[in-house]
């Protein structure tokens, strides 16, 4: 659940905390006050984009950070497979926010705002304020079915995606040979000439880098041998280092006899004579050896000059060359095979429908089933909200093509009246009754998933009277087994809190500043005595309230 939530520097709020409790958190206020706010820092923390309004004037960065506990085993056992570890049952996300970046963190650790959003889905489920205007687009239809059948389904769709990605793959290999087959005697000829050439090139890994250095060093024969010349000068010519050093051992050796110390330093210096005469007879060798030939130089160069144009061609490298041949070698035998290498192809694709059409049946049959029951529970949930000669069912239909998602089309129906037949929700259904179909369908889904928190925001646009007090003991019956946090407007939703926060609106000069606080029994009673009556609260209104409160309470102990 949502312990904390901390905010400062955002929109309206300069600093504010708030400590959340078990069951239902209720959050209200005048409009205008900041609750979106609210909501919208929440958002933040999770992951999502960051408009730069959000960040208030002046200030050069805002923080928000949520504080959750969780204890479920099936949550932390998902947590650990995305590499977030809970820390005494409990998991910390920020988002600090200045006016070029943003850094997330989880539990002290910087990540990116997918990784945010990963962890964010297990651990809390926001409807937003307009989230209900989704209902009237039929592809969130079957998101909704397949998130309430998610355990059944998941292992079949992801072999239904795998199989649908094959499929498109030999589908558009397919597609691909039916083209060639224009340019095939074209292509054919091309291939044989393209071959050729690099088969008469008769490539070596390697190569390439041996001609480069034999290139450079004929390239540069007559600078090394003048090099060469001149160090053999010096060391092995007339008045050479070999002379000098020659000369100085002979007159080391003639006084070695009345010390021996200058035995020692005459047999180093019989070593140092001994090797530069070794170096002399291999740096004459090397220049004997070393003589420029015209014939061998254009040969090299030539095969450099080859072995760049096809590396050029070819992929950058002999490597490449030679794969490329393989490739083409194999293309070619596809179009000389052509007729054999399109009855092939028709085999892999007509297995690989058939692969496709029977796991889009499976998932297809685990729908349907789901969809029964789904639509069970959310006509039993829309009775309570006050639809009360309500037919809900889901229809499906056939796509015209496969799909990464299978085969079917859905859409829910719904009758609000007797008599009436059964059409689309976007046909029937007003912005208010969409309200109550998803807050019954989030009932459903919040049952059978582990996510323990869900927020939602205006849930109660465009209802009032009985139909709000049914809202509000929906709410409350969801409060029981889940943290529930909502922002409203209605009294009577209101009066059901567990936990009654009040968002308010104040300017201190030139400023103004949006604060929280939890109310006590009798502060709520006169929120309540507000959102009632408006400016003025009466003592009329203010017994009104108090008894709102009370039936609350009684409906509260009665569950």
């Amino acid at each position: 659940m949502l312990v904390s939530l901390h905010v400062k520097n955002l929109a309206l709020m300069e600093e504010a905390e708030m400590e959340f409790g078990n069951g239902l958190n209720i959050l209200s206020g005048e409009t205008g006050a900041g609750k979106s706010i609210i909501i919208g820092s929440i958002n933040l923390a999770l992951g999502e984009k960051v408009p730069k309004e959000m960040l208030r004037e002046q200030s050069e960065y805002a923080l928000v950070e949520l504080v959750f506990r969780v204890e479920n085993e099936e949550q932390i056992r998902q947590l650990k497979e995305l590499d977030v570890y809970p820390e005494n049952n409990e998991i910390i996300m920020s988002r600090k926010i200045t006016a070029s970046r943003s850094v997330g963190k989880i539990n002290s650790e910087t990540v990116s705002a997918l990784c945010m959003r990963k962890v964010a889905s297990l651990l809390i489920d926001i409807h937003g304020q307009h989230e209900h205007q989704s209902l009237l687009h039929k592809k969130k239809h079957l998101e909704i079915l397949d998130e309430y059948a998610a355990d059944k389904l998941k292992n079949k769709k992801d072999i239904l995606k795998k199989c649908y990605q094959e499929y498109q793959q030999i589908l558009e290999e397919q597609k691909q040979a039916l083209q060639d087959g224009e340019g095939r005697e074209r292509e054919l000829s091309f291939l044989e000439y393209e071959i050729q050439e690099i088969q008469e090139a008769e490539l070596l890994p390697g190569e390439d880098e041996e001609l480069e250095l034999s290139y450079r060093k004929m390239a540069n024969s007559r600078r090394i041998m003048e090099v060469a010349g001149t160090a053999y000068e010096m060391t092995g010519g007339d008045d050479s280092a070999t002379e000098q050093i020659g000369r100085a051992l002979r007159e080391l050796q003639s006084v070695t006899e009345y010390d021996p110390q200058l035995g020692e330093l005459s047999g180093q210096l019989e070593e140092i004579d001994a090797l530069l005469n070794d170096f002399n007879r291999e740096l004459s060798g090397y220049m004997s050896d070393g003589e420029f030939d015209e014939e061998t130089f254009y040969e090299v160069e030539k095969r450099l000059d080859l072995v760049n144009h096809l590396k050029e061609k070819f992929g950058g490298s002999i490597e490449s060359v030679l794969r490329a041949k393989e490739e083409k070698e194999l293309r070619r035998e596809h179009l000389r095979d052509y007729e054999e290498y399109l009855s092939q192809l028709q085999e892999r694709l007509n297995q690989s429908e058939k692969s496709l059409q029977e796991i889009s049946l499976d998932v297809s049959k685990i729908r349907q089933r789901s969809a029964k029951k789904l639509v069970k529970q959310v006509q039993e949930g829309l009775v309570d909200l006050n639809f009360l000669d309500v037919d809900f069912t889901m229809e499906f239909k056939n796509t015209e093509k496969y799909t990464a998602n299978g085969t079917d089309e859905a859409e829910f129906l719904i009758s609000t009246n007797p008599g009436e037949p059964l059409k689309p929700l976007g046909r029937v259904a007003s912005g208010g009754e969409l309200s109550r179909i998803m807050l019954a369908i989030k009932t459903i889904l919040a049952e059978s998933d582990q996510i323990e928190t869900l927020i939602f925001d205006e849930i109660d646009a465009g209802i009032s009277g009985r139909t709000a007090q049914m809202v509000a003991e929906k709410m409350n019956l969801i409060g029981r087994n889940h943290q529930v946090i909502c922002i409203t407007h209605l009294p009577q939703i209101a009066a059901m809190a567990d936990y009654h926060f009040l968002i308010s609106k104040n300017v201190v000069g030139k400023a103004t500043f949006s604060n929280i606080i939890l109310l006590e029994e009798q502060e709520s009673i006169t929120e309540l005595a507000r959102m009632l009556g408006g400016v003025k609260i009466t003592d009329t209104v203010l017994e009104s309230a108090r008894e709102m409160k009370e039936l609350a309470v009684s409906v509260k102990n009665k569950n």
